[in-house]
């Protein structure tokens, strides 16, 4: 993600909080814990410029009253006070990746929201040289195989980062590369899917997140604000006896890996696919124009299951 793409990210967090306070204050008590992480959204917001703004604050009205509906705790006045945050990106390292918290501590209770602005990638993981990606990913330990079939390939980038090789300099980075690491990394996924079924489960869970959320991408140019319902665990759609407007349905986990392979004609991107209508997709790229012994996934979902509510919000023009 480049320096300009993520202050824009960061800008969309702050003016959501900013207009889920305005909306709010309308029927009770709220409050913005200005911290680190608030300020840093400010700062954000302000070094963008006013046409981005005017979009951006069309794009967090947009989902204000499906969120209301969605979720009637936000608006219950029982005296208490709701408090609104901007989680720590370090949070997202843990499995949160929920950018918005509103909670209300007097009676344990919150809901998140992940945003995102004109993308929908849920991971930019990376693939490197003593990184252990199943330990990270779903908690096994990388086989001595994988271990064993990566090492000829990040020797390769190591003799060409002391060159200071570029990228383009490579005569077959895709052959010499990208195949045989994207061959590496499959393999891995199926031999620890084979060895333990939890597998499939614990990686929607590292990939899509720990906690329940909402997922709310602004997609400027269609001039729409889309919600998906990420109810993994039941705990959206609280409150009132349950009974909301929009009654969000749980999601299933998957329980095993259909297939896991290449895209037809694409050398650097897997596609995977579970049951329960889970698909994913992992296209490796490099981050930097310099040879690194490191490589970013981009992940992305093709298919998500029927059960995640997805609803689009027209802009008010």
């Amino acid at each position: 993600m480049t320096i300009n793409s993520n202050n824009q990210g960061r800008a969309f967090e702050y003016i959501t909080l900013i207009t889920l306070k305005e909306e709010i204050s309308k029927v009770r008590d709220v409050v913005i814990k200005e911290d680190s992480s608030f300020f840093a959204t400010k700062r954000a917001w302000n070094q963008i410029d006013l046409t981005l703004q005017s979009d951006l604050k069309k794009a967090s009205k947009a989902p204000i009253d499906i969120i209301f509906e969605s979720e009637p705790m936000i608006c219950e006045d029982s005296g208490d006070v709701l408090e609104l945050l901007i989680q720590p990106d370090s949070q997202g390292e843990k499995g949160d990746v929920r950018d918005i918290l509103l909670v209300r501590r007097d009676i344990s209770w919150e809901v998140g929201l992940s945003l995102k602005h004109n993308h929908s990638a849920v991971k930019h993981s990376r693939l490197a040289k003593d990184l252990d990606f199943g330990e990270k990913w779903f908690g096994i330990p990388c086989s001595e195989q994988y271990w064993k079939d990566i090492g000829p390939i990040f020797k390769y980038l190591e003799e060409e980062k002391s060159k200071r090789s570029k990228w383009r300099d490579l005569p077959d980075k895709e052959n010499d590369v990208y195949v045989p690491l994207l061959n590496a990394f499959k393999d891995e996924v199926i031999r620890s899917s084979n060895s333990n079924p939890e597998v499939p489960r614990r990686m929607i869970e590292y990939l899509v997140g720990d906690y329940d959320f909402y997922k709310v991408t602004s997609w400027d140019r269609k001039k729409i604000t889309e919600i998906s319902t990420y109810n993994l665990k039941g705990t959206l759609n609280q409150g009132n006896n349950n009974h909301s407007k929009n009654p969000i349905p749980i999601v299933n986990l998957p329980t095993k890996i259909i297939n896991i392979d290449f895209k037809a004609g694409k050398k650097n991107t897997i596609e995977m696919f579970m049951d329960e209508g889970w698909q994913f997709s992992f296209r490796i790229h490099n981050a930097s124009s310099k040879v690194e012994t490191s490589l970013k996934f981009d992940i992305k979902p093709i298919k998500r299951p029927d059960t995640i509510v997805q609803i689009n919000c027209k802009w008010n023009e």
